[in-house]
């Protein structure tokens, strides 16, 4: 098994989702993030004070998979979001699904 780890920009973040489904991967993780990078992004001036933003926002994309499937996700997030992404892909030892509450 494999997980695979995905930041990508929030706007391309549906896309990935809908191609993921149409192939068979439906059960994901999503969370907001924030990257930082070493230029400002913005910079404003309040009161007199210059202020500067260094974190973008992200989408933090989680799913384990089999080995099989791990290139498919991979190939999805480089496709879907060309630009300002990073994945990457950890063995995983075992997982442990929650049991079904009756």
């Amino acid at each position: 098994m494999k997980m695979v780890i995905a930041y990508v920009e929030s706007e391309t973040f549906e896309a990935i989702r809908e191609h993921l489904i149409e192939v068979g991967i439906a059960s994901i993780s999503v969370l907001q993030a924030s990257g930082s990078v070493p230029d400002s992004i913005t910079k404003a001036t309040y009161r007199g004070v210059t202020v500067e933003r260094h974190m973008r926002p992200k989408t933090r994309i989680e799913c384990v998979v089999g080995d099989d499937l791990a290139d498919t996700v991979v190939e999805t997030v480089l496709q879907y979001a060309p630009d300002k992404r990073f994945v990457v892909v950890l063995e995983v030892g075992s997982a442990h699904p929650m049991a079904s509450v009756a």
